[in-house]
């Protein structure tokens, strides 16, 4: 710890549970500390005592120095602060330990997330991050309206990634739809996933498309153009 660092003290049935309560309460203080840069320091391991008797709590100093306490800016919309306390919870949820950027415009607001830790958002094939998607999507519908922005989450450019392998997937498939004239059912996908595969073919053409199955094993059909 140096000079200028904030500081919380916090206690806990174990040293894990301490440094857990401290990381929570920096958090509530300053929704957009880097925890990647959050120091511990044990100040006592506590004791269980015999039958319950003597017990003392774990306890343990937080610390972050003052440029990783990276509050939402000032002229952050609603909407842009929302998600960001939302991801926030989410990543601290599942022990994802990294930094949260939003950036909004005139029609989005995307949350990119950054750290050692994010596959733990992403999820097995993205339906953890899809799934954080939509719920941050849901929560501008209903809070604005027509007037909604799209939420798009991002973490280690994970969006990019699969659109690319996604496009390339439709490509191929639209090849051996038009050669061979069968339609081809693809795997199981995410409706963000889906709608990726959608406008590529559509874009492709000579091909059409429909989903087919029910969540969370709904999939895409390709077939020949009629």
């Amino acid at each position: 710890m140096s000079e200028g660092d904030v500081v919380v003290e916090a206690t806990g049935e174990t040293v894990g549970e301490a440094k857990w309560a401290a990381l929570r309460e920096l958090e509530l203080r300053h929704p957009g500390v880097d925890k990647s840069a959050v120091q511990f320091e044990v100040v006592s391991e506590g004791e269980r005592g015999l039958l319950g008797v003597g017990y003392a709590p774990a306890r343990v100093l937080a610390s972050a120095p003052a440029d990783a306490l990276e509050s939402a800016p000032l002229d952050e919309s609603g909407l842009a602060a929302e998600a960001r306390a939302l991801v926030n919870r989410v990543t601290s949820a599942l022990g994802v330990d990294g930094r949260i950027d939003v950036v909004e415009d005139a029609s989005s607001v995307v949350v990119t997330c950054s750290g050692a830790d994010v596959a733990l958002l992403i999820g097995r094939h993205g339906q953890t991050i899809d799934a954080v998607q939509y719920l941050l999507n849901a929560i501008s519908h209903r809070a604005y309206g027509d007037d909604r922005k799209e939420v798009i989450l991002d973490a280690a450019g994970y969006r990019e990634r699969r659109r690319v392998t996604l496009e390339a997937l439709a490509e191929r498939t639209a090849e051996q739809v038009r050669a061979t004239g069968e339609r081809v059912e693809l795997e199981p996908m995410t409706a963000v996933e889906r709608k990726v595969v959608h406008l590529k073919l559509k874009e492709l053409g000579g091909v059409e498309t429909t989903s087919e199955g029910t969540e969370p094993n709904r999939y895409v059909v390709v077939l020949p153009a009629s």
